[in-house]
């Protein structure tokens, strides 16, 4: 059979290792011999009770968690964590600090004001949110339940390469578009959340990595689906849970083992994003990058040409040639190449050989 596959840089849901989707495929009718699909599996059966726990081993595994971290896997994506966190730890009397460095960060705001306070210690609206703060702006309060970041922004394409110290209170991190992707010392964190369909796997799961001491900030009392404790009593089976991304999310995992681990796709990932914000930066006569240097993402490059109409051009004339995912996102225009672990380096060959081209046909219609 011929696989017809495109060069995906879509921003989520996201590519997914072809040998991974080969090694599902392979099992998709009769997994391991027991006559069944995945999905057709009983959550609670030993069978599946295997697959998950193996998941939560490769959680602990690649991201080095020591015994007082703890692995759900939940549902309603990143953008439930945005109220599902306050509701479990505020009050209209307490507060939490966030910064502000874009659209989810903008929306996890949003949700947490119903709850209690929110201290915005970085304002990244201010400037367009092109860039992300030095530590030393970041003006942290001294009584916040926790302080919430989000590394990676997958619209404005900014990642943070470094935290903010928070001493005693908890460092909250949504991790949605970059976990996996580089190596961090997790225990700077005393929560990190992330939507599934970037780095990880498939739509529909939710990553959950919660300390010991976060755990005991949280509320008991909250209703069941949304209570922290009653998940991990659970071990995320409360409810019947999303057992075939959870597999694949395995799978992927796996695959990361396989290519070397966390590290690897450190390098990687380095070495593609330098690669492809080298030839913009080459090629500054008509490709641009908006975002500060210092806050350029490694997963989400962002880039405009001189006008709307090139840019209309060039995502319509993508497509053409089997390049997906280039239009930028809907509430910022312009053009966006993410770039996760799936991707490889010869696909951002094959994308910076298409600019060239692009460029070479339309320079002379400035």
């Amino acid at each position: 059979m011929e696989l017809k596959r495109i060069t995906n840089f879509n921003a989520g849901p996201s590519a997914i290792p072809l040998n991974v989707l080969q090694r599902v495929y392979d099992k998709w009718f009769n997994y391991e011999g027991y006559g069944m699909a995945v999905m057709e599996m009983s959550h609670r059966s030993k069978i599946f009770d295997d697959i998950h726990n193996r998941t939560i081993s490769l959680v602990k595994q690649l991201l080095d968690l020591s015994d007082d971290y703890h692995v759900l896997f939940l549902q309603g994506g990143a953008s439930l964590q945005f109220a599902m966190l306050p509701m479990n730890i505020l009050t209209k009397s307490k507060s939490a600090d966030y910064l502000d460095t874009g659209s989810w960060s903008t929306a996890a705001i949003k949700e947490t004001k119903l709850f209690g306070k929110v201290n915005l210690v970085f304002d990244g609206s201010i400037d367009k949110y092109m860039r992300l703060p030095k530590m030393d702006e970041i003006k942290l309060s001294k009584k916040a339940e926790y302080v919430h970041i989000t590394s990676n922004n997958t619209i404005k394409g900014t990642q943070f390469f470094e935290f903010p110290k928070t001493g005693d209170i908890p460092l909250v991190c949504d991790m949605s578009s970059d976990i996996m992707s580089r190596k961090l010392d997790i225990n700077q964190f005393a929560m990190v959340y992330a939507g599934a369909q970037k780095n990880l796997g498939p739509s529909g799961v939710t990553l959950v990595i919660i300390r010991d001491d976060m755990l005991k900030k949280m509320s008991k009392d909250t209703t069941s689906m949304l209570n922290y404790h009653v998940h991990l009593k659970k071990n995320s089976l409360f409810n019947t849970p999303n057992t075939f991304g959870i597999y694949l999310m395995g799978e992927v995992l796996q695959w990361i083992v396989e290519q070397g681990g966390v590290q690897d796709m450190e390098d990687r990932n380095r070495e593609k994003a330098e690669l492809l914000y080298e030839y913009i930066d080459e090629n500054g006569d008509f490709f641009s990058g908006p975002v500060e240097k210092s806050s350029r993402s490694w997963m989400n490059v962002c880039f405009r040409l001189p006008n709307e109409e090139l840019e209309a051009k060039f995502a319509q004339e993508s497509v053409g040639a089997r390049l997906s995912g280039l239009k930028g996102h809907r509430s910022v225009g312009g053009l966006r190449a993410s770039i996760y672990n799936t991707a490889s380096l010869r696909d951002v060959k094959t994308l910076i050989t298409f600019l060239k081209a692009f460029k070479k046909r339309n320079i002379d219609f400035l």
